[in-house]
């Protein structure tokens, strides 16, 4: 699946890196201008914000997509960024590369519906409580309603765990690569819902076969409007994104190797 240059589900592992929302100019162009340094190649960052209280910082909206078309132009970073309503759809693929469906909206039927039509590629995330099945069934429905580029992200799912955010179900990543011929990412951050353990979720990701990461990551995580405590810092990620390099050197050999047994054979 292509976005401009940017291949996802080829041999490139792609990074999306940047704050769960859009809080101002500054805010986000900090953030782009680091994430790019470190080899993220799509900058994320919510402009509408589904939030379980109505006192929560709900996103910018407009203004929101029209900052992330700034940093865009700024440094070449595709963007990424929520829809939450079929009637937000035109306004958004007007900003957006990818819409992305969050883990509440995934069975939005009129939302998916309208995204089979938007021309832009789907994020979609799994809900909080859905099975693999249900997440292929709202992949389906995109693809159905005549959009063939969706991509499958894993966030973890709600179990009687409570020492993480969520349950990361990192077999998810190898049964939807088997089952589908869809690129499938990893959301670490939703996943833990702490930032220590965010590289460590990463790196599993890598390991088991994702196509990429999906990545919260904020200039002051601690005064984030929303998602700090699990977002990590410019420097963290960084950090995260050369420890990855090792794995990911691994994974690339391995693939050779295989394919050149099955030269041989």
């Amino acid at each position: 699946m292509r976005v401009g240059d940017i291949a996802i589900g080829g041999d490139e592992f792609i990074v999306m890196a940047g704050p769960c929302a859009v809080e101002s100019e500054q805010q986000l162009l900090d953030t782009a201008i680091s994430v790019v340094r470190a080899g993220a190649r799509i900058l994320r960052g919510g402009a509408y914000k589904p939030r379980s209280s109505p006192y929560s910082f709900q996103g910018l909206g407009v203004e929101g997509l029209k900052i992330l078309s700034k940093a865009r132009q700024h440094t070449g970073l595709a963007i990424v960024t929520e829809v939450m309503s079929e009637t937000d759809v035109e306004v958004v693929a007007e900003y957006a590369d990818i819409m992305q469906v969050g883990a509440r909206s995934m069975e939005n039927f009129s939302l998916l519906e309208r995204l089979g039509t938007c021309g832009r590629p789907v994020l979609l995330k799994r809900g909080m409580t859905a099975t693999l099945e249900d997440l292929l069934r709202s992949a389906q429905f995109v693809v159905a309603c005549g959009n063939p580029d969706v991509i499958l992200c894993e966030r973890g799912i709600r179990t009687f765990e409570t020492a993480t955010r969520n349950t990361f179900d990192v077999a998810a990543v190898p049964v939807l690569k088997t089952v589908s011929h869809l690129p499938v990412i990893v959301d670490p951050s939703h996943a833990a819902g702490v930032r220590a353990l965010v590289p460590i979720l990463a790196r599993a990701a890598l390991v088991v076969g994702s196509d990429g990461l999906l990545v919260e990551v904020h200039p002051q995580p601690d005064n984030a409007a929303s998602d700090g405590d699990q977002s990590l810092t410019l420097e963290q990620f960084d950090t995260m994104m050369r420890d990855l390099d090792p794995y990911l050197g691994l994974r690339q050999a391995s693939d050779k190797s295989c394919v050149a047994a099955g030269g041989i054979n």
